[in-house]
Order: C-alpha cells, then sequence, then structure tokens
C-alpha cells in the first residue's frame, strides 16, 4: 500500500511538473506573443493618430477661420499642439524598411504646422487672401498625410505577415499536442487510479461494516485490518473509541443509577423538610397574637407598647413578602416608618429623624424591600457606633423623567476604596441588618434587574462629616 502510494505520489508529482512546465513556456509564449501584436497594434494606432490630428486641427483651424473667438483659437492651440507631439512620438515606429517614409511624414506634420500658424497669423491681421492660401496649402498637406499613413501602414503589414502566419502554425501545433499530452496522462492516471482504488475499496468495506455494527448498539466485536497504512491506524482508533465508548456506557448507567438513588433521597429529604415547616408557626397566627398583645396593651394603658407591637407586626408581615414582589414607593415609606418607629423607642434623643417628602412621587413602583435595608446599614455604621446618636434624613423629589430618592447621615463616613467595593461586590455571607439582612449590593442588584438600568445609585461620603445615597429611580423604564 505505502509503495503504491509512493508511487502514485511521484506520478503526481511528474505530472505536476510536466503539466507545470508545458503551462510555463505556453504562457511565456502567449505572453511575448501578446506583447509582440499589442505592439504592432499601437504602431497601426500611432500611425492611424498622426492622420486623425491632421483632420482635427484642419477642422478646428476652419472653426477659427469661421468664428475668429479666444475659445476657438484655443482648440486650435491644443489640437496643433497634439499634432506637434504626435509628430516626435513616431519616432519609435522607425525601422530599416520604413525610415525615408516616416521622415517624410514628419516633414509634412511640420509643414502643417507651420502652414496652419501662418493662416492664424494672416487670419489675425484680416488678411483673408494669404490666410486663404495658408488653408488651402495645410489642406493638401493633410492629404498628402493620408496617403503617406496609409502607405506606412500597408507596409506594416507585409512587415508582419509572417508574424501572423507563425502565429497560427504555432497555435496548431500547440493544440496537437495539448490532446496527445492530455490522453497520455489520462491513461496512465487511470491504471494507477484503478490499482490506488482497489487497494481501498476492501479495508474501506470492513470499516463500514464495523461502524455498522457500533450503530446498532454492538461493542463487543474487535475491529481488525492487518494492512500495513493508514487503514490499519484508522481501524485502529476505531477499535479504542469502540472500547472507550463500551466503558463510557457502562459508566453512566451506574452513574444513571446512582442519580436515582439520590434524587430519590431528595425526595424523602423535602418530604422531611415540609413536614418539619408545617411543625413550625403559621405566619399569620404570629401576626394575629402580635395584633392581640397590641390591642392587650394599648387596654392596659401602655401605649407606647401597643404602638411598637404593631410596627413590629407589620413590618413581619411586609418582610415576609417576595423579593421579586413589586410596590409603591408610598408603600415603602410606610413601613419604613414602621422600622423608625422601633428605632426612636430604641434610641430616644439619640436619634433625630428629618423627611423631606413630595406626595408627588409616591406613584412610581420599585421592588420590595429597598427603603428599609439602607436604613438599617446606616444605622448599623454611622448611628450605633456614636455616642450621641445622629441625623437621619430622608428626601423623595419628583422630577419629570425621574424620581430622587435619598438617605443621609451624620456618621464618620467612607473612603472611595471603600465605597467602589460597596458598588461593585456583594456582601460578605456575615452581614446581618436589623431586621431584612439584606445589603446594598443586593438593593442596587434588584433595583439594576428591575429597571434595567446600570447607573441607578450614587454614594458621596465625606470622612467625618456622613454619607449620602442618592437613588435616581426612572419613570417609565420597567423590565
Amino acid at each position: 500500500m505505502k509503495t503504491i502510494r509512493s508511487k502514485m505520489m511521484m506520478l503526481s508529482i511528474l505530472i505536476w511538473i510536466i503539466m507545470a512546465i508545458i503551462w510555463l513556456s505556453m504562457s511565456l509564449y502567449n505572453q511575448s506573443t501578446v506583447e509582440k501584436y499589442n505592439e504592432i497594434l499601437q504602431r497601426y494606432m500611432q500611425m492611424n493618430q498622426a492622420s486623425q490630428l491632421s483632420q482635427q486641427t484642419l477642422t478646428s483651424l476652419n472653426k477659427f477661420r469661421m468664428a475668429p473667438t479666444l475659445e476657438s483659437l484655443n482648440q486650435y492651440t491644443s489640437t496643433n499642439s497634439s499634432l506637434l507631439r504626435t509628430k516626435s512620438d513616431l519616432n519609435w515606429l522607425r525601422n530599416m524598411s520604413n525610415t525615408m517614409q516616416l521622415d517624410n511624414l514628419q516633414h509634412m506634420l511640420e509643414s502643417q504646422s507651420e502652414a496652419m500658424d501662418l493662416a492664424v497669423r494672416f487670419q489675425k491681421d484680416n488678411d483673408e487672401e494669404n490666410a486663404a492660401k495658408q488653408f488651402d496649402e495645410a489642406t493638401n498637406i493633410s492629404k498628402y498625410i493620408s496617403d503617406a499613413t496609409l502607405t506606412l501602414i500597408s507596409g506594416e503589414q507585409n512587415t508582419y505577415d509572417a508574424f501572423y502566419r507563425n502565429i497560427i502554425k504555432r497555435s496548431d501545433d500547440i493544440k496537437k499536442m495539448g490532446l496527445w499530452i492530455l490522453a497520455l496522462v489520462s491513461l496512465v492516471l487511470l491504471l494507477f487510479s484503478y490499482r490506488f482504488v482497489n487497494s481501498v475499496t476492501q479495508p474501506l468495506l470492513k470499516l463500514t461494516q464495523s461502524a455498522r455494527e457500533l450503530s446498532r448498539g454492538n461493542f463487543k466485536n474487535p475491529i481488525e485490518i492487518n494492512n500495513n497504512d493508514e487503514m490499519t491506524f484508522l481501524a485502529k482508533t476505531l477499535d479504542s473509541m469502540r472500547m472507550k465508548i463500551g466503558n463510557l456506557i457502562d459508566d453512566i448507567q451506574s452513574k444513571a443509577q446512582l442519580e436515582y438513588d439520590l434524587h430519590k433521597h431528595k425526595l424523602m429529604l423535602k418530604e422531611s423538610e415540609l413536614k418539619s415547616l408545617q411543625s413550625q408557626i403559621n405566619p399569620h397566627f404570629l401576626f394575629n397574637t402580635l395584633n392581640m398583645l397590641s390591642k392587650e396593651a394599648y387596654l392596659a394603658g401602655a401605649g407606647k407598647t401597643s404602638e411598637l407591637i404593631s410596627s413590629v407586626a407589620g413590618m413581619l408581615r411586609y418582610n415576609l413578602r417576595k423579593l421579586d414582589s413589586k410596590v409603591s414607593l408610598k408603600d415603602e415609606l410606610e413601613v419604613l416608618e414602621e422600622y423608625l418607629t422601633i428605632q426612636k423607642a430604641r434610641f430616644g434623643d439619640r436619634l433625630n429623624i428629618v423627611k423631606v417628602i413630595d406626595e408627588q412621587a409616591l406613584d412610581i413602583e420599585l421592588p420590595i424591600l429597598i427603603l428599609q435595608p439602607l436604613a438599617e446599614n446606616a444605622f448599623i455604621y454611622a448611628i450605633e457606633p456614636a455616642e450621641d446618636g445622629g441625623t437621619l434624613t430622608f428626601r423623595v423629589k419628583n422630577e419629570m423623567d425621574y424620581v430622587i430618592v435619598q438617605v443621609q447621615d451624620t456618621g464618620p463616613g467612607m473612603e472611595s476604596e471603600q465605597i467602589n467595593r460597596l458598588l461593585s461586590q456583594p456582601e460578605h455571607s456575615s452581614y446581618k441588618g436589623h431586621s431584612t439582612g439584606i445589603g446594598i449590593w443586593n438593593v442596587i442588584h434588584r433595583l439594576q434587574l428591575f429597571y434595567g438600568v446600570e447607573e441607578i445609585i450614587h454614594i458621596e461620603s465625606q470622612i467625618g462629616i456622613g454619607t449620602c445615597i442618592t437613588l435616581k429611580l426612572p419613570r417609565g423604564a420597567l423590565k
């Protein structure tokens, strides 16, 4: 197999080299032929151009004589300059057979130009008679130029007639040679292709049969091909895949059994958790109990105690709602008031609450538990550590497209690095608030998801002065 493959490769390389040489030779020959043909064509065009420019210059001169304007004069001057340039360009057409004729043509072009210039000069001097004579002379010279051009072109055709005949003969020879080479190469390729295909077909049939067995799920029969070539390597690779797939199927079956057992245990654990939850105090029972205690305290004359119990019950009922619920800003402020009532009872004169609320902004919707975590953060890091307590300010301002909510404290303040860390990283798992256990990062993340806006919070802080958290809630941007 390797010998056949080597021979095929050598034959392919040899054929490639032969075809490359033939192609290169034909390309060079065609290139030289095309260049020679282009040169002849350029010679004809240059000779014909001399005759055409001679006629064009006479036409522009006649226009000037009929209407002696500056425009017609400029047109004549341009065509006359082109005629003189053509006279100089004719030099490259010179060869052994046309030297005298070419010199004669150049002299006639120069004579025509001089006669036309004299006609222009007489025309400017209003000497119509001499101007007409010079124009007639230039016309006669132009006729001679046309005849001389035809003579030159005829001579060129006679000179290159042998060249044309040689091109035709070589083209016929190349066609015949190409046909013979094509027939020979095709025959050799057919012979070697037959041997090569026959040596590859049998191993492929075996591999196909083995692959069909694998597709049916039969991974027990080994795949063997006793050739010393790439087919043997392919067969060994396929056999290795057969063994690995079989092992993987066994592993998958064992893992599936393990997952089934694990799922069964999870269901049993879930059932036990549900039973455990059922044994806990019902939240509605707890709310009713707190309300009953609040009424008992009120009837006993403990109004402040009754108010605190009522605030705790309201907070508990509100905080047990799902975090994906949406509420109005008015609801958030109401539960915040319950939280502040408890904190006032705790801190007494150490706590000063300032609220500046725009009633027109209270209808905007936002996720539940947004303001209370911000207030908790202020109490934990600003109010509680200070011996004299502090002031907590809440502002709500209505704008055309936004509602601005600010929570400001008089605490110790934060460094810029601490602010950046607070805005970019989730709270540590050890963070626990007074009532929610929700931190600022959680608030930011839920606001961004709710409104579909990234820039929604801004924190300003100065060391020793305090911190102000500003929420910019967009109207009409809910996702």
